[in-house]
């Protein structure tokens, strides 16, 4: 699914095809887990590291402007607009 991926990541790096596959699913899980998952997540981490909820709030706040945001679903049309304009 992700060949020219693959491909790039064993040409621009040491990691064999395996590998460059298998980090690629882990850097697509990571960034398919939704906002709430996320917030919980973090807040047990953050929580876990000794930090109040001021703190960890703020920080929480903090990275959620850098996540990556999914593209809305596309029906079938609106791709061939897309396409075909």
């Amino acid at each position: 699914m992700h060949d020219e991926l693959v491909d790039h990541l064993t040409r621009s790096t040491t990691l064999n095809r395996g590998e460059a596959l298998r980090v690629i699913q882990d850097v697509l899980a990571y960034f398919d887990e939704t906002t709430e998952d996320y917030v919980r997540r973090r807040h047990r981490e953050l929580q876990a590291q000794g930090l109040v909820n001021a703190t960890i709030f703020d920080r929480i706040e903090a990275d959620l402007k850098y996540r990556a945001v999914a593209p809305p679903e596309l029906t079938l049309r609106q791709l061939r607009r897309i396409v075909y304009g």
